[in-house]
């Protein structure tokens, strides 16, 4: 338990550095919804879209590499250190002079003719994150979490802050989605700052024998990582495009669009506490690897993190009579209703990722690219069957679909490749569980808000004492 002990504290440091960030951005939503009408919403979910996508050609799982080779017996971490960095500054600066140079094309291919200015901006914001992203992932290798935290946090602090000035605070009309593009790149610009001495260090390098082999392990990883994020980011690409008009009736399809991405902010939620705990959970699964019990210690790695996202999932998802409210507008309030599903998918992909640690312990990173491409399969089919017939609730529903499939296929194959003894039995039960019970409330209908929010209390009350007497009793069944 010890181990896993010190995983959680890990988690809870790197959470703060994810986790305070993400949700800080959360609250921008009621600044954003109360700026922006559906219509114009639906541009910033539009264009972060695809910035998210195209950022994982920038990075080139290269994180992943320097993780793999630095913590490999007799590895030297700096020259590893500045291989990977190099091939990231490589490739992003070529894609930055590429999007930049085509920048009025791309603005009309995104239905922002007018403002190929945004397209710069994003461009740049993508180049910072990139070749931040090997100092940062050197911080976890040294478990400087409380570095890492603070970087992440001042960095979104100062993103807010601007947001806030921009859109609430500058004289005269500032209801414009340029603003809050211009945010972001100028909090990205204190990433710089901050790992000023980092970069510095860094000299460009290849090595006949290692930097072939970094970018063999790393390109599947990238290939993963692009397909993974666009099963996350497809319907918010081609919701607009796939949804007949007039199928919500007197809205357009930008209203639609608007209404998903609102709904999709909390799931983000879930989405945090994964990205935490895979902030601590790869540099964990890498050195415990060799130790002769990690396959037990992994499966009741899982069998908490499952225990944790329950919670969350039951936790979010009783309580949107009340979480509506960072919504400014009430018409935003209509695509609630989808939440619990997607945060069921974001529950089955942080299995998905706890799962996926058999291909990259074996160097076998193909499979999860071959893996995650079925995934992109499914969503795309997905999206186009139900999209017409079921609008953003189907995109909902692809979503978990994809997860779904994705995470049983990387359960079937490690336990070919890498057993690992995890209780799916009682892991799909907490999952079952916990849907039944957000649907028995959640059909229980009280008009008094107080009584309401008590009665919710009471439920999450019960089911964390179900679960302390659960686990409780299984402890101490293992210790005797």
């Amino acid at each position: 338990m010890g181990k896993i002990k010190r995983l959680a504290g890990e988690t809870v440091l790197y959470g703060f550095g994810s986790i305070v960030p993400r949700f800080l951005n959360f609250l921008l939503v009621r600044l954003h919804t109360d700026a922006f009408v559906p219509e114009e919403y639906s541009v910033i979910t539009k264009l972060f879209a695809y910035v998210a996508v195209i950022n994982t050609l920038f990075m080139f799982g290269m994180e992943t590499a320097y993780f793999r080779f630095a913590n490999k017996p007799g590895a030297d971490e700096k020259k590893v250190f500045n291989i990977t960095l190099t091939v990231v500054i490589a490739i992003s600066t070529l894609l930055s002079l590429i999007i930049v140079l085509m920048a009025k094309p791309i603005a009309g291919f995104l239905d922002i003719a007018s403002r190929p200015d945004l397209v710069i901006w994003l461009a740049l914001i993508m180049f910072t994150d990139a070749v931040v992203a090997i100092p940062f992932a050197r911080l976890r290798l040294q478990k400087k979490a409380i570095k890492f935290a603070f970087g992440k946090v001042f960095n979104i602090i100062i993103y807010v802050g601007l947001n806030v000035y921009f859109l609430k605070l500058m004289p005269g009309d500032t209801r414009d989605v340029g603003w809050v593009v211009l945010a972001n790149l100028i909090a990205n610009t204190f990433y710089i700052v901050f790992f000023a001495r980092s970069l510095l260090s860094w000299r460009p390098l290849y090595d006949r024998q290692l930097s072939p082999e970094t970018l063999r392990y790393a390109y599947p990883v990238m290939l993963t990582g692009l397909a993974g994020i666009t099963n996350e980011m497809f319907s918010r690409i081609t919701l607009e495009n796939w949804l007949p008009e007039n199928f919500y009736a007197g809205k357009s399809t930008e209203f639609a669009l608007g209404i998903f991405g609102a709904a999709y902010k909390f799931a983000v939620l879930m989405n945090l506490a994964i990205q935490g705990f895979r902030y601590a959970a790869e540099p964990f699964f890498f050195s415990n690897a060799a130790e002769k019990n990690s396959p037990q210690l992994f499966a009741r790695v899982n069998h908490y993190f499952i225990i944790v996202c329950c919670i969350l999932l039951i936790g979010v998802s009783i309580n949107l009579d009340i979480l509506k409210y960072f919504l400014a507008k009430p018409a935003y309030w209509e695509g609630l209703h989808i939440v619990p599903v997607l945060l069921l998918s974001y529950l089955l992909l942080g299995v998905y990722y706890n799962f996926s640690v058999w291909f990259k312990l074996t160097d076998r990173t193909y499979y999860g690219t071959i893996i995650t491409i079925g995934g992109a399969i499914i969503t795309v089919v997905a999206n186009y069957l139900l999209i017409p017939i079921a609008g953003y609730e189907g995109s909902s529903w692809a979503a978990l679909l994809c997860y779904l499939g994705m995470t049983v296929a990387c359960y079937v194959l490690g336990q070919k490749f890498y057993p690992i003894p995890y209780d799916i039995a009682k892991s799909v039960a907490y999952i079952v569980v916990t849907l039944l019970i957000v649907y028995g409330v959640n059909a229980i209908e009280i008009e008094d808000q107080l009584v309401a929010t008590g009665f919710h209390a009471l439920v999450i009350g019960i089911y964390l004492a179900g679960i302390y007497l659960l686990e409780r009793k299984q402890f101490v069944k293992k210790r005797a």
